[in-house]
């Protein structure tokens, strides 16, 4: 049946079984969707032609899933991960102002198809446009400052420049990257990608493209293309495989050029549930407790980048219930979570930390989640609202667990409130996952035995994991992040040693005997071949120290 009267899109060459198509059910395969609307489903890798492939640019393939194949009988035929994608159908007929035949695909060997293709297209097409005159203007200009505003704007406009900005925010989301650093030096332009926390450097764009790559990403994310003295932050909405992917951008002016970051917050790679995150079983019972709480404060502590955010968006998406009102407040609002009120801050319109949890109080929450107590105003009220009935959670910047009662202290909480209050404490680091597909084993060498204690070797019998790197690791051996934890329970020892202003040394002495500490619980995931024994120690070697 057509879908469109014009025959710009065609949905199958026969019609649908309405009963078969009926007795389907929601979640099956897509080549079952496929086979009852008619359209072909390939089980190889097809050959490509390069006068079809000319049709559709890298980044709009990318951005449609769709890779154009041949011209058959005055229509495209195009491969496609999801063919009943109508708005993807559409936009590939109208730009290539030809019908369309589609052909479905399994998604490993559509990635394959993709990269046969296409190839490492950022790289590949900042390559083409090194000896672009348009985008140069003749001869590299050094002097940055000399550079109009308005040529910046006209250069950021050309269709390649676009492109190439699209391919490498779109490269970075398929290598589920966290951060795309565009750094300027005095003879070139670097760009890289963080990936499972560690920077990856990726092919340069020639230095000259300089002014209208920063200017085409500064117009993605509304920002003033003419200020270039002065950090500025912006935001870019994209959709990439049918989901919103939410960038966060930022700006500071260096001594070769404006240095951007770009934080990608890909909701779909966002682990909402403990287990994801790498929380062991009888780790994962304790927090249930805590968060099981009616009233009283739970601290999330650890430095920035170390996942506590996450951690407490899986606890909140774990108290979800319809007859709960749970408000937060963050600066900014990172991922959006459903059935969840939450607030960003907004201190150039008065809306801070401590006016925002005022305002919360009114509301008649259950649950408030405070995204970090930064000041004495913050902490006096998050206290008093866990005192009158409400269960918070909250973030703090310290070292370990225990060590965050004494930060509260210098913030000027009274230890007898804190003492009152508190519900548990849960320090955590982030250290790189063993990539599942490249995982083995080796024995310890000597180096590595002399760097961990006796006890920790004797995990070791079976001797270290490793990853030796695949093509689903990009050779690199790790694929994802795990928390490595520890959590202290406030138990009655605990509570009295608060209340009497103990020091963190005396309070460590309080904890319960099935106390572990992050660099105990990284030690046991490297032993059950989780992560190496180096990412453990990279990830808590300042604890250990201190």
């Amino acid at each position: 049946m057509d879908h469109d009267a014009t025959g710009i899109s065609q949905v199958g060459t026969a019609g649908p079984d309405a009963a078969a198509f009926a007795a389907l059910a929601p979640d099956a395969p897509a080549r079952d969707r496929c086979r009852l609307f008619g359209i072909e489903w390939l089980d190889a890798l097809p050959a490509a032609e390069p006068a079809a492939v000319a049709r559709i640019a890298p980044d709009v393939a990318v951005r449609l899933r769709a890779v154009p194949l041949r011209v058959e009988g005055g229509r495209l035929v195009v491969a496609m991960v999801d063919p009943l994608d109508i708005g993807a159908v559409d936009e590939a007929a109208a730009l290539c102002r030809l019908p369309v035949v589609r052909v479905g695909m399994e998604p490993a060997l559509f990635s394959e198809l993709m990269r046969a293709t296409y190839g490492t297209t950022a790289a590949r097409m900042a390559e083409s446009l090194a000896e672009d005159s348009e985008l140069s203007g003749g001869e590299v200009e050094h002097n940055l400052d000399a550079i109009e505003a308005d040529d910046v704007h006209r250069m950021a406009e050309q269709p390649t420049l676009i492109n190439l900005v699209n391919l490498v925010i779109l490269e970075a989301i398929q290598n589920r990257t966290s951060d795309i650093h565009i750094e300027p030096f005095e003879t070139e332009l670097k760009v890289k990608y963080r990936i499972d926390g560690v920077l990856v450097e990726q092919p340069s764009p020639p230095k000259h493209l300089q002014p209208a790559l920063i200017g085409r990403v500064k117009i993605m994310a509304h920002m003033n293309i003419a200020e270039r003295y002065v950090p500025q932050d912006g935001h870019i909405t994209l959709r990439f495989e049918g989901r919103k992917v939410d960038i966060r951008v930022s700006t500071v002016p260096t001594v070769y050029g404006e240095s951007i970051v770009m934080r990608i917050l890909d909701k779909s790679s966002l682990p909402l549930d403990l287990t994801s995150l790498g929380m062991r079983e009888h780790m994962r019972g304790m927090m249930d407790r805590m968060i099981q709480k009616p009233h009283g404060m739970v601290l999330v502590t650890g430095p920035t980048g170390s996942g506590k955010t996450t951690t407490l968006y899986a606890c909140l998406n774990k108290l979800y219930d319809p007859r709960k009102k749970i408000i937060t407040i963050e600066d900014p609002v990172e991922y959006e979570l459903s059935g969840i009120n939450q607030i960003p801050v907004n201190p150039k319109r008065g809306l801070t930390f401590a006016t925002g949890l005022r305002a919360i109080l009114r509301q008649d929450p259950d649950v408030i989640f405070v995204g970090e107590v930064r000041d004495n105003e913050t902490v006096d009220i998050a206290i008093r609202s866990a005192l009158t009935g409400h269960l918070l959670f909250t973030t703090l910047h310290t070292n370990d667990s225990i060590s965050s009662v004494g930060r509260l202290v210098d913030m000027g909480a009274e230890p007898f409130l804190i003492a009152s209050v508190l519900e548990g404490l849960l320090a955590q680091r982030l250290g790189r996952r063993l990539c599942k597909e490249c995982v083995t084993r080796a024995p310890m060498t000597e180096e590595l035995a002399a760097r961990i204690s006796p006890e920790e070797r004797a995990l070791f019998r079976d001797g270290v994991a490793f990853g030796k790197g695949c093509e689903k690791c990009n050779g690199s051996g790790f694929r994802g992040r795990l928390g490595f934890y520890e959590i202290a329970r406030i138990n009655a020892r605990l509570r009295e040693g608060i209340s009497k202003n103990r020091t963190t040394l005396e309070l460590r002495g309080l904890v319960d005997a099935d106390f572990a500490t992050m660099r105990d619980d990284g030690m046991a995931k490297a032993a059950a071949g989780m992560t190496t024994i180096d990412e453990v120690l990279r990830a808590t070697q300042d604890i250990d120290d201190s």
